[in-house]
C-alpha cells in the first residue's frame, strides 16, 4: 500500500470492455512529508476519490482484489480515501485540515 495524492483524471473513450464505467485517476505517490515519491501512476478509482485528496493505493495483483476491479486488466487501484494519519501518538494528517505535519 502507498499514500498518494490524486492529481488528475484520464479520459479514454475507447477501452477494454471490463473497464467501461470505471474512473481513471492520475495519482502521485507521496511520503508522510507529502513530497512526491517516484513517478505518477494511472489507477482505477474504486472509492470515488477526487483531485487533491490523499488516498491509499495498491499495485500488482492486489489491485485486482476490489469489488470494482476483480478480473480486470489493472495494475493500480485507489481503494481508500485517507481521513487521518496518526504516527507515534500524534496526528500528522487530518483531512479536514488537509495538511501533513510529519
Amino acid at each position: 500500500m502507498l499514500f498518494a495524492r490524486v492529481v488528475g483524471n484520464v479520459v479514454c473513450t475507447r477501452k477494454d470492455d471490463k473497464l467501461v464505467g470505471t474512473k481513471l485517476l492520475i495519482v502521485q505517490p507521496v511520503g508522510l512529508d507529502d513530497k512526491p515519491r517516484g513517478n505518477a501512476l494511472v489507477g482505477i478509482d474504486a472509492v470515488g476519490a477526487g483531485t487533491g485528496e490523499l488516498v491509499l493505493l495498491v499495485q500488482g495483483s492486489s489491485a485486482r482484489q476490489t469489488s470494482k476491479t476483480e478480473n480486470t486488466p489493472v495494475d493500480c487501484t485507489v481503494f481508500a480515501i485517507v481521513d487521518t494519519i496518526e504516527k507515534e501518538g500524534k496526528v500528522v494528517f487530518n483531512k479536514r485540515k488537509d495538511k501533513m505535519e510529519a
